[in-house]
């Protein structure tokens, strides 16, 4: 054989090598693209399935968010039983001794957002209104909250319509389980006076540190003569309320310390008889309170002072009406609860005769739950010549949810 024909046949067998390996590599290669492929395929699927279920996801919160800025309605209330047996010290005057419901209460709000929220409360006093020529019934039924509230900023918001006035301990936070002794303190009722509503509007600032800020304009008292301009006797109810003259309320509340609260309040009103009395004027009141508990240990303490201008108050004293209270507490469990508290009042201050009133009570609480209560309290009076006088003992059950 010829070289050349050796080098021929070398060549194509050499060709024809390559090109089996190349077939063969070309196999192994598509066999690669096609494992790729299928791998790729499956983390499509899984990254359609990731994104799907974030797309969910996504949906369900937002849906959840919108829910929870829908509007929701709600409703609550509390009630309290009390018993009195009370032998009253004036000879001309009648114990007291009786068992009534004294207040049915039922709150109803509704939330239209987040920030824009609707509270109400209606009152049934004494179990039962009738109509009677004297009135001695006794059972009302009042509207005592019906307000619009507005939150303008986290730190911001303000109120319009019925609401309770930013003064004193009780008028804001009134429900029988926050509170020690069967009746509500003579004090904060007779001065203050609780429970007190008007309507108006109120803005409310909450600073950063601790300190709360409350202004608000809104129907003022109507006392007259016929009750010695008594500060109680005064409250419209906004019930036709006459609003010839306004009156004005400023509270500052500070609740820097873990368990503390002290708080202010200024209120003026330039004709507390709305104009039917030219011998009497403006009235203004400053209150000052503080609550404080630590531990098993609590402590509230109140002075209010009202000053009446014009000659009618000052005829009968009325025209300086004050008063205070202090009431140390010792929370024995979460179920039991011991209290003591002193307190004087008196609507006639100015007056040349002794017109102050001073009690004396002590008892306790007993909650079988946080929201349900029991109470026991005696009471010590003493009482102008001629006024009445109630020395004796109550009971109170009382609820609220």
């Amino acid at each position: 054989m010829s070289l050349y024909r050796i080098i021929t046949a070398f060549v194509c067998l050499s060709a024809a090598g390559l090109s089996v390996a190349a077939d063969a590599d070309n196999q192994k290669l598509q066999a690669e693209i096609e494992k790729l492929k299928n791998q790729n395929e499956q983390i499509t699927e899984r990254l359609d399935a990731v994104t799907t279920q974030i797309e969910q996801d996504a949906a369900n919160n937002s849906s959840s968010r919108k829910a929870s800025s829908q509007s929701s309605s709600y409703f609550g209330g509390y009630g309290e039983v009390h018993y009195n047996n009370l032998q009253n010290q004036n000879p001309g005057g009648s114990d007291k001794k009786e068992l009534d419901l004294h207040r049915f209460v039922l709150f109803f709000g509704h939330d239209f957002t987040d920030s824009i929220r609707f509270f109400s409360e209606l009152e049934v006093e004494h179990a039962l209104v009738k109509d009677t020529a004297d009135g001695s019934n006794g059972g009302e039924v009042e509207l005592e909250q019906a307000y619009v509230e507005f939150d303008f900023t986290d730190t911001q918001s303000a109120k319009a319509g019925v609401f309770l006035i930013p003064v004193g301990i009780l008028n804001e936070t009134h429900e029988p389980n926050t509170f020690y002794g069967v009746e509500r303190n003579s004090v904060e009722k007779y001065i203050v006076p609780t429970t007190w509503w008007e309507a108006g509007a109120l803005y409310n600032q909450r600073f950063e540190n601790a300190l709360s800020f409350d202004i608000a304009a809104h129907s003022g008292l109507f006392t007259s003569s016929t009750s010695d301009y008594s500060i109680r006797s005064g409250r419209q109810k906004t019930s036709n309320a006459n609003a010839n003259d306004l009156a004005y309320t400023a509270r500052l509340k500070w609740t820097g310390i873990n368990g503390l609260e002290l708080a202010s309040t200024l209120q003026y009103q330039a004709d507390i008889t709305q104009g039917t009395d030219p011998t009497a004027g403006a009235a203004t009141l400053i209150e000052a309170h503080a609550v404080w508990q630590t531990g098993p240990f609590g402590l509230r303490a109140l002075y209010a002072n009202w000053d009446l201008d014009g000659t009618g108050p000052a005829s009968v004293g009325a025209d300086k009406q004050r008063g205070w209270y202090v009431e140390p507490s010792y929370r024995i469990n979460p179920q039991w609860g011991l209290f003591a508290r002193y307190s004087e009042w008196d609507n006639q201050a100015s007056d040349a005769t002794d017109s102050e009133t001073s009690q004396a009570d002590v008892g306790f609480n007993y909650w079988p739950h946080e929201h349900v209560v029991l109470k026991f309290d005696y009471q010590d009076q003493s009482a102008p010549a001629g006024e009445n006088e109630f020395d004796g003992f109550n009971l109170g059950v009382g609820y609220q949810f």
